[in-house]
């Protein structure tokens, strides 16, 4: 596992640059994702744009004004931020320790932080100074759906990680309560459905206010969502953030530095369990270990043992027991038990899932009908991988379903009922034009 790049970097060019520590593994495949995203979406706008079906919006710019004292103001904090915090992080030493503390601490880069500060505004009156005009003038610029991508990306990264952020501490309470600044501020612990259902209410008032087509967008947007998904769950594979599934009771961890999973019987199993009980009972939330869920499924002798037990080892959530030999100050656990990779799982069905929605764009011409069966495998998915997967159970009429469970069962619905609606529209619409 590789918590933070720093690790990645060790291992593979072994090298120690300790700047590395700030840059999360899990937080760098997020990156990933939306830039992924951006560029399909971008393309698919594109090719709506050719096809009449999007069209721009004429907005009237002041062109040839300085750089007024706000912009220069605003430039002059990012650069200071960036300097005082970032390049400071790595300059200081500290990185080693707990970047994330450092960061979100009133410590800093001064001299470097300025410094960063006046370039950023310097290159902004350069900018604005090359643009210069004697007199200022009014021109009509027309903005095409396209070239609003980034902005769509911005709301999407704000929106989607407030709403991550909510949905996962309602599915772990306890956890909020205990420590509600640490699970506010923490880099971990994001549901996916949380962020996608804020970011849709937020795109949606942004495209009400640009006269986008939301319907038409919704579509654009679809094989991009997915494909984001599945690289955004390579970052929770490779970063062990302990969305991972149950115990797979086939196999326990043999002690020692490799990580290394061997076969266990029934007795084996239940003796690892019980010597590992403190941490079992506590992280599985039960008062026994009875209650803790596991299947046993052994791999096929041609496939590789951590497609079906993994252990996580060096996990950034410090999940597990300490691993023999390991003198780093953090990330030092593993699992006794492996358990199934369900991160991995997905990462390659959501890419699949990719490849099939990319194939059915140009095909399914009603609007609205793409995103429609987006939302039906999605939740098809989901609801499938949740069935290997630990999550908060909940109490309703007598079933026990998780919050994504939930979830997924709505989109199911919810993406029939789209798809079929839309479609009759639009074949209702082509046969009054007949």
């Amino acid at each position: 596992m590789y918590p933070n790049l720093y690790y990645a970097f060790k291992d593979i060019f072994g090298v120690n640059w300790n700047g590395l520590r700030f840059i999360n593994s899990f937080g760098f495949f997020v990156a990933l994702s939306f830039l992924a995203a951006a560029y399909i979406l971008t393309i698919e706008l594109k090719r709506k744009e050719r096809a009449g079906l999007l069209t721009g919006q004429d907005v009237k710019m002041i062109v040839g004004k300085p750089a007024s004292a706000g912009e220069l103001l605003l430039n002059f904090l990012l650069g200071f931020l960036l300097g005082y915090k970032i390049i400071g992080l790595f300059i200081s030493g500290k990185a080693s320790g707990d970047p994330q503390q450092f960061i979100f601490s009133s410590e800093g880069n001064w001299p470097v932080g300025i410094a960063l500060g006046i370039l950023f505004a310097g290159l902004k009156w350069w900018e604005r100074h090359k643009q210069k005009l004697d007199k200022p003038e009014e021109r009509t610029i027309r903005i095409w759906p396209h070239d609003r991508v980034g902005d769509l990306v911005i709301y999407a990264a704000l929106f989607g990680f407030l709403g991550a952020k909510i949905f996962h501490n309602l599915e772990n309470w306890n956890d909020f309560v205990a420590n509600p600044v640490e699970a506010l501020l923490s880099f971990s612990g994001l549901t996916f459905y949380g962020g996608l259902i804020c970011a849709a209410v937020a795109i949606w008032f942004y495209t009400r206010k640009h006269k986008i087509n939301f319907t038409l967008l919704c579509d654009a947007i679809a094989p991009a969502l997915i494909l984001a998904y599945s690289i955004g769950r390579i970052g929770c594979q490779v970063a062990g953030d302990g969305d991972w599934g149950v115990l797979n009771s086939a196999y326990v961890t043999e002690p020692g530095p490799k990580s290394k999973v061997v076969l266990a019987d029934t007795a084996t199993f239940q003796r690892t369990l019980q010597s590992n009980s403190n941490f079992y009972l506590r992280n599985f939330q039960v008062n026994n270990t009875a209650e803790i869920p596991h299947i046993s499924v052994k791999a096929p002798g041609w496939l590789p043992n951590w497609l079906f037990a993994y252990t996580y080892p060096h996990n950034v959530v410090n999940e597990g027991v300490r691993i023999p030999g390991c003198t780093d100050e953090q990330y030092c656990n593993q699992l006794p038990i492996p358990v199934f990779p369900t991160p991995f799982y997905e990462t390659v069905c959501s890419f699949f899932l990719f490849l099939l929605l990319w194939s059915l764009r140009k095909k399914l011409k009603a609007p609205g009908t793409l995103f429609g069966v987006y939302l039906i495998v999605n939740g098809i998915e989901r609801f499938l991988v949740e069935q290997i997967r630990v999550n908060t159970k909940y109490s309703i009429f007598g079933f026990h379903p998780t919050q994504a469970e939930i979830i997924a069962v709505l989109l199911v619905i919810g993406g029939g009922a789209l798809y079929f609606i839309m479609k009759r529209k639009y074949e209702t619409a082509l046969a009054q034009k007949a």
